[in-house]
């Protein structure tokens, strides 16, 4: 088995976006809560719950990220990587809980009807907000293309819905300035709870596929597949399988070739095929195994993996 090594640093690039996340986050918050309570606007109140749980989801991945990053031992031989998926999960689930809470005072507000104050400084808040967030989606983004790790992803996806639903509620509370309609802070605050949960469904797609061992993208298997067959000394392969915790891809796969071939000379190839495979994504870590086989078994190897094959002996 081919493994190219995890790289772990004391400070990699994944678990310093996450703490820019989170002293972002509790700096919003601060900010927030002062006016959304102050003022009464659901939609302000609204935005400062969802940068709380900004807060302490950014830093709950910083600890993922770390726990991710250790490498595999006796107990974890594969690594720890699917925490990541785990903490995707999570952090999807949180967000949809923060829509509902969100729906849930913005009701009460149309029920209650109370009064929005400090316009003015809720829509300077709001501005900044905007400006601190449309700076830390970009950053995350940047880190989230450079590393392709589920959790980044996550977090910039998270705080792109919050730039989304930051301009709504700098739109409601002009609007409320404007026209003295309190109602459409609820209406807004409404329409970002819904929004929100909406949002949440990717992260927890993705993380859920990655726990359920979803093969790699069809392009990249069709790539190995395509680098395993034209090895000039490969009479075919089968079984091929992949797999992949957002840190490290794993592929497995059996390799046809002469019954006469020497060990030594079948390892000189898997170690070429290996190589060549580890090019297509050389930021991720990479655990390949190869099987040698003499002849094309895929029919016995179906049946090993359905738990056919001693019922299939016994018949023959």
């Amino acid at each position: 088995m081919a493994v190219k090594p995890f790289n772990a640093t004391p400070m990699s690039p994944q678990k310093r976006a996450t703490v820019v996340s989170t002293a972002t986050a509790a700096l919003l918050t601060l900010f927030k809560l002062i006016v959304g309570i102050a003022s009464g606007s659901v939609a302000v109140l609204a935005s400062a719950i969802d940068s709380i749980l900004d807060m302490a989801v950014s830093l709950f991945n910083f600890f993922a990220i770390k726990k991710a990053e250790e490498s595999p031992d006796d107990r974890f031989q594969y690594g720890k990587g699917k925490i990541q998926a785990i903490a995707g999960v999570i952090e999807g689930t949180v967000i949809t809980l923060s829509g509902l809470y969100i729906i849930y005072k913005g009701f009460e507000k149309f029920f209650q009807g109370s009064p929005t104050t400090w316009l003015g400084t809720s829509v300077l808040v709001m501005l900044f907000s905007i400006g601190v967030t449309w700076a830390l989606v970009r950053y995350l983004l940047r880190i989230a293309e450079a590393t392709d790790n589920i959790v980044i992803k996550s977090d910039a996806l998270h705080y792109k819905t919050d730039l989304l639903s930051n301009g709504a509620v700098l739109l409601a509370l002009v609007l409320v300035w404007l026209t003295g309609w309190d109602w459409l802070d609820a209406l807004f605050g409404l329409g970002i709870g819904v929004y929100i949960i909406y949002s949440a469904w990717e992260i927890i797609h993705e993380g859920t596929m990655i726990l359920l061992d979803e093969a790699l993208p069809g392009e990249m298997v069709a790539a190995i597949g395509e680098i395993i067959s034209s090895h000039p000394k490969v009479r075919g392969y089968h079984w091929l399988k992949t797999r992949t915790d957002s840190t490290a891809n794993f592929v497995e796969f059996h390799l046809v070739l002469t019954p006469e071939m020497t060990l030594e000379e079948a390892h000189h190839i898997a170690e070429e095929i290996e190589d060549r495979i580890v090019r297509l994504d050389p930021s991720k870590g990479w655990a390949i195994t190869p099987h040698f086989d003499p002849y094309d078994d895929e029919h016995i190897n179906e049946l090993m993996f359905a738990g056919d094959y001693v019922a299939h002996q016994n018949d023959a």
